[in-house]
């Protein structure tokens, strides 16, 4: 044991206190940890070292700790399936181990799939947004360990786009698969924080979202583990970890789209392009109808660490990355954002003015789903307020509210400090 730490501080040392994950501390261990267990693995193509090697391949070759299952998400064990496509029950070509599916017929591992099991493990990159689903699937799996009396690792890994938080915090009644749990919009926190959450605040055994979840009694378990990161802090972007980037999700090809991610993917519930069928999915927004300079001008007034500037695009299938995106086919008059201080991006305040200046524009051709604005956005009082006019400055105080209120109630949570 001392060894193996003696060499984690002796590799920090060498490369320039780089930061390590929860994989990287425990492979250095040999998984130790882990020994004469029996290991379901939650992963995905993301859950790699700095050599590119697979925790499952890695996991699967250790001595004395048996891998038994995996746990695909939404994008499955290999990240090659589109957002929204159901992911099917097969077997792991490199290890033979069984792949079961959370995105498909089940987005809870049953009590069938976890038989035999000793521990679930839980290692995949998040992008720091409520709405992404790995969030969701780590809930969920939080609840059947719970369940079923099985220890809960987590491995750590950065939140990308640093510990800044933004709302607004999800409201009970809209809780669903891209929002589980009352956290806000970009919530700054690691996966291996939010874990800690989810169970200090008793949501790990409700968060299934069939109508009888809320009946279900607290279970007395405390068997979460995380496994921390070595040498991250909270005012880091990702690009200033050395970690190489691995898109979590086939549209999620960089740091700033995940930057971006918070306020854009806002979009989803609108008429708007979020730039899906493009190369620059969440960067570059717009629709046919667009009058990109007024919109241009009108954000330029209200925005830090962003440039902006019109274009047009043409949203096409991408096999693989959108298929059937908004406008497919059509010219599009759109926006490209560029980000030059990402310690200054608020990126739901960006998305929240993005719409605010269209809806100001635009009244009569942009249409928000008041169902997925909801879902996506936590809360039905940004569709009211834009519908009924408000001004700029109190939608952001109100966002403001809301993002003060949670970060009171995420600090005892946290991991790792600035």
């Amino acid at each position: 044991m001392i060894a193996g730490i003696l060499f984690l501080l002796a590799l920090a040392t060498e490369q320039h206190a780089q930061v390590l994950t929860g994989l990287e501390v425990v492979s250095a261990e040999n998984f130790k940890i882990f020994q004469g267990k029996k290991i379901g693995l939650i992963t995905n193509h993301t859950a790699v070292d700095r050599q590119g090697r697979h925790i499952a391949d890695l996991i699967h070759q250790a001595p004395g700790v048996q891998l038994k299952a995996l746990f695909g998400p939404e994008h499955g064990i290999r990240g090659a399936a589109e957002a929204g496509e159901k992911i099917v029950t097969q077997i792991d070509a490199k290890t033979g181990v069984p792949i079961h599916s959370l995105y498909g017929k089940t987005y809870k591992p049953t009590r069938e799939m976890l038989a035999g099991l000793d521990a679930l493990v839980f290692d995949m990159q998040d992008v720091g947004a409520r709405f992404y689903t790995y969030i969701s699937t780590m809930a969920l799996a939080l609840e059947a360990a719970a369940e079923n009396d099985l220890e809960f690792y987590v491995l750590d890994r950065p939140n990308p786009i640093s510990g800044r938080v933004e709302g607004p915090v999800l409201e009970t009644q809209y809780r669903s698969f891209v929002g589980i749990h009352a956290i806000a919009l970009r919530h700054g926190m690691t996966i291996g924080e939010l874990a800690q959450m989810f169970v200090g605040e008793g949501w790990a055994w409700r968060s299934s979202l069939d109508s009888g979840a809320a009946q279900r009694p607290s279970l007395a378990w405390n068997k979460l583990r995380v496994v921390t990161l070595q040498n991250w802090s909270r005012q880091q972007f990702f690009h200033e970890t050395q970690l190489p980037w691995i898109a979590p999700s086939p549209n999620m090809i960089n740091e700033a789209t995940a930057l971006l991610y918070p306020g854009m993917g806002l979009l989803e519930g609108t008429n708007f392009s979020e730039g899906r069928g493009t190369s620059q999915p969440f960067e570059l927004v717009g629709a046919p109808w667009l009058d990109s300079e007024t919109v241009a001008a009108l954000l330029r007034e209200n925005l830090a660490g962003v440039e902006i500037e019109t274009v047009t695009f043409t949203p096409q299938d991408l096999p693989g990355k959108a298929m059937n995106p908004k406008f497919e086919g059509e010219l599009c008059h759109g926006l490209r954002f560029k980000i030059i201080a990402p310690e200054k991006v608020e990126a739901v305040k960006l998305g929240m003015a993005l719409l605010w200046a269209l809806q100001k524009t635009h009244p009569g051709k942009l249409a928000i789903s008041e169902k997925r604005m909801a879902r996506m956005f936590g809360a039905a009082w940004l569709r009211e307020m834009l519908l009924a006019g408000a001004d700029l400055q109190t939608l952001g105080q109100r966002l403001d509210r809301e993002t003060e209120a949670f970060r009171a109630l995420r600090e005892k949570y946290l991991l790792y400090k600035d």
